[in-house]
């Protein structure tokens, strides 16, 4: 079973356990919404135009709520948990992994992390960081595309899992360095930037500017 389909298991797995009304990352949203969003983006062409356009938002938002009353929690998680259907563009093959990957990563993560007592960071295998790794060389200057300040990020970890690496993922005067795991860096670029366990090398000012950003693609 590959990563994107490990993720997607352990969520829907997630969801059931916690319910309609749990608290995500996702600003707004509760666990019955991220999930009304998954299945929209994998079998709604339309409400997912209201994900790429944000003039367009709202009809994502309506789309959503039909979402929701069409089906209850567990229904839909039972959906999210089966796949795409089959005349789904994810459902082609090869496209699971590279479009599904950090998907399923970041959100299992939005629900793990959210609440009162959310949940510590969790090992992942070599494999798998050096694949978010990978993902954050190829679209690191489209995560900080909006960023004021140049930002570096570091990949942490022990000389006898890998060599040392870094990423500038877009340049500027002043510059701030992003620490952590690949996956922990993967979060803060995908705009869990309380949530990553990552340290943030720079000044004040700087570091300031980078919090303020949209990091969200």
């Amino acid at each position: 079973m590959t990563f994107a389909k490990s993720e997607r298991a352990a969520l829907c797995d997630l969801f059931d356990d916690r319910g309609p009304d749990a608290p995500t990352l996702c600003e707004g949203w509760l666990t019955h919404d991220l999930a009304a969003h998954l299945w929209i983006r994998e079998t709604d062409p339309i409400g997912v135009s209201g994900m790429v356009a944000k003039p367009l938002s709202g009809l994502l938002d309506r789309r959503m709520a039909e979402v929701k009353q069409r089906w209850e929690f567990a229904e839909l998680v039972d959906r999210i948990r089966n796949g795409p259907g089959r005349f789904s563009v994810f459902a082609l093959p090869g496209v699971d992994e590279p479009a599904n990957t950090t998907e399923y990563f970041v959100h299992h993560e939005d629900v793990r992390r959210a609440g009162e007592l959310p949940e510590a960071p969790r090992e992942l295998d070599v494999e798998i960081e050096d694949w978010m790794w990978r993902r954050l060389k190829l679209l690191g200057r489209a995560f900080f595309r909006r960023s004021q300040v140049g930002v570096v990020l570091e990949r942490a970890g022990t000389a006898d899992q890998y060599e040392p690496d870094a990423i500038r993922a877009v340049s500027g005067a002043t510059i701030v360095t992003v620490v952590g795991r690949p996956s922990e860096l993967m979060l803060f670029a995908s705009g869990r930037t309380g949530a990553a366990d990552v340290q943030l090398v720079g000044e004040p000012e700087a570091l300031d500017l980078l919090h303020s950003a949209d990091l969200s693609l």
